[in-house]
């Protein structure tokens, strides 16, 4: 088959499958009916509309915190919380002009309105170690976030200055705050713990110095029910650390618990068991310095004693005990030294702060019942033998007391003597009492009056006079030998040739006396004929006590 045929064969064909094709018609459509494709950008614009005026509606009002570091804070990313549930997020991070601060925007929610109070407290949570313990441990997972504290303010604000460290006591715990006086904080710290009959029931929430410079104020905060128990009589003291004592009673070590060892804490208790009427809210108290001493019942009123010592004071401390008879009657206030220039010698003058009321309740209605002064009451005492002596409290640490009692023999100090020796013109405003050295000064006297006499001694000379005799004994010691040995040589052997003649004699009579020698036998012979000699002569004996005229008239003869 030719090309020509096959091409003519294959047009031909296409020709009928075009005719048998219809053709489309051209239809125009209708504007009004939209494309199903348009229904889901229609659907998320709504659905964004929504959500932005819901995100309106629900939108809250937007602060400003000011904090010196905006350190683990993210805008867009970091929480505002309160009781761990998000009430805002930080929107923007701003320094300040001087660069001395750090502005954070923050968009609180709807419903975190009352967090414009403005007392609201805000701050960064971070992980910390404190007194209170370890907090924010969660922040090392999840990121630091702000804390946040409502106020109860009226007054509405849109600017706070953020809090460095977290508020011990937020405003929605159930307790109350009290108010302390101490000396000294100690090792006290915000959040050290206070303890009752040692549990935790409380903390420290703040402290500052007074305004004199004398003292510091603390303020604590007891959490409820535990705050029922404090009341007019409660007494606060410092239970940090380990409370160790050495003094003249002995050792005594006490603590409260381990974390009070660490971190430090308070304590307190009722005097006697009795609370008294429950204490307000700030109520001041006195922080004592240990139990001892809060618990410790009012003495009354106390007495200044002036004493002067000649002696060494040294093992004495402020604060050491001043007893009588063992019972304890008060403390030593101060020591002091003075110079006498009439004398040209020194006095340790010593202030004691004693108690007259702990001498019992018969000395106490003598004292308010008596006619006489303190000062002559005193005075008559003295007169007695009343004076203070030093003595020994312990002696490992060296520690003394001072001790009163009645000493006869005591010189007693005049009546109104002059407070610094030598001065004359002033006169002591205080009670003073005799002194007297204690039987150690009187020991190292008599030593050294011993080391005095002694060293009057003439040891040369003696040691001189020692040696010429220890020559001399000498001398004979060598001359009794030299006649030992004489006599060892002439005497000895006539001394043995005496013995050997002692020891003849000594068997001679050892042979006589032998029970088979003749001079026992015949001594036996002997005793037997004076035995039958004795019998003879009894038997005469008594014939003639019945027969005495046979003394005259001879032996009858007997007849039958």
């Amino acid at each position: 088959m030719s090309k020509e045929e096959t091409g003519e064969t294959g047009a031909g064909k296409s020709k009928e499958a075009d005719e048998s094709i219809p053709m489309p018609e051209k239809r125009r459509q209708r504007d009004w009916i939209p494309s199903l494709i348009w229904l889901i950008p229609i659907l998320a614009a709504v659905i964004g509309i929504s959500l932005a005026v819901n995100t309106w509606f629900q939108r809250g009002p937007e602060i400003t915190l000011v904090f010196n570091s905006a350190e683990g804070l993210e805008a867009g990313k970091t929480k505002v919380k309160y009781k761990e549930v998000d009430i805002g997020t930080v929107r923007s991070l701003t320094l300040s002009e001087d660069r001395s601060h750090v502005l954070v925007s923050v968009q609180l929610k709807k419903e975190a309105r009352s967090f414009t109070a403005a007392d609201s407290r805000f701050w960064i949570v971070r992980p910390r170690i404190a007194g209170s313990g370890v907090s924010g441990l969660s922040t090392l997972l999840f990121g630091s976030y702000i804390g946040a504290d409502a106020g109860v303010s009226t007054d509405k604000s849109d600017t706070f200055t953020g809090l460095e460290v977290p508020p011990i006591v937020t405003r929605d715990a159930s307790g109350t705050q009290y108010v302390l006086h101490a000396t000294d904080i100690g090792s006290l710290d915000i959040g050290s713990p206070v303890y009752y009959r040692r549990i935790r029931v409380g903390q420290v929430t703040a402290f500052d110095l007074d305004d004199d410079g004398k003292g510091v104020t603390l303020r604590i905060f007891v959490n409820a029910p535990y705050n029922k128990f404090i009341g007019i009589n409660t007494r606060f003291w410092h239970a940090s650390g380990f409370d160790m004592q050495i003094g003249a009673t002995g050792f005594t070590l006490n603590a409260q618990s381990l974390a009070t060892v660490v971190l430090g804490g308070l304590s307190f208790q009722s005097a006697d068991e009795k609370l008294g009427p429950p204490a307000k809210e700030n109520t001041a108290f006195v922080l004592a310095e240990n139990q001892t001493k809060a618990l410790k019942e009012e003495d009354g009123q106390s007495e200044i004693i002036l004493l002067n010592f000649k002696q060494s004071v040294r093992g004495l401390t402020p604060g050491a005990e001043v007893s009588f008879r063992g019972l304890l009657l008060g403390q030593v206030k101060s020591i002091g030294i003075e110079y006498d220039r009439e004398r040209q010698e020194f006095s340790m003058p010593i202030l004691v702060e004693i108690y007259p009321n702990r001498l019992g309740q018969k000395f106490v209605e003598y004292r308010t019942q008596s006619k006489y002064t303190p000062q002559q009451r005193l005075q008559f005492m003295i007169n007695r033998g009343l004076s203070a002596q030093l003595r020994s409290g312990n002696f490992l640490t060296g520690q003394v007391y001072i001790a009163f009692d009645f000493f006869p023999k005591a010189t007693p100090v005049k009546k109104n003597a002059p407070q610094h020796a030598g001065d004359g013109d002033t006169s002591s405003p205080f009670l003073q009492l005799p002194t007297i050295p204690n039987s150690t000064d009187e020991i190292q006297t008599q030593v050294s009056e011993i080391a005095r006499k002694l060293s009057k001694v003439p040891f040369d000379q003696i040691g001189n006079d020692l040696q010429d005799t220890l020559k001399v004994l000498k001398q004979m010691l060598d001359s009794t030998g030299q006649l030992a040995e004489k006599l060892n040589d002439n005497v000895a052997p006539e001394i043995t040739a005496a013995m050997k003649d002692v020891r003849k004699t000594v068997n001679a009579v050892e042979r006589t006396l032998a029970e088979d020698a003749p001079l026992q036998q015949d001594l036996r012979q002997s005793l037997q004929e004076l035995t039958r000699a004795a019998a003879s002569l009894r038997i005469l004996t008594d014939y003639f006590e019945r027969h005495p005229e046979s003394i005259i008239r001879g032996k009858r003869e007997n007849t039958q």
